[in-house]
């Protein structure tokens, strides 16, 4: 029977043998074609990068003194 420690220690080595190297397509395919309007295809790190709307900037705006709140016409009680 194997050990659970065991097994952690299986899982870490098969984790660590990643590879590092750049990526490229398989062999036999190639990158996504330009979309419409661009001028060159996207490389394979470009299509990596998530667009600014995938993750936008926070605005942290802090509140000095406490507000109320405004009535919300879509809270409403549970119906029983």
């Amino acid at each position: 029977m194997i050990r659970p420690i065991s097994l952690v220690v299986l899982a870490a080595a098969l984790a660590a043998c990643g590879s590092k190297a750049a990526l490229t397509p398989p062999p036999g395919h190639d990158l996504p074609v330009a979309s419409y309007g661009q001028d060159h295809r996207p490389t394979a790190e470009e299509l990596l990068q998530p667009p600014e709307q995938a993750a936008p900037e926070r605005s942290v705006e802090l509140r000095r003194r406490s507000e109320e709140r405004e009535d919300d016409p879509f809270d409403i009680p549970p119906e029983g």
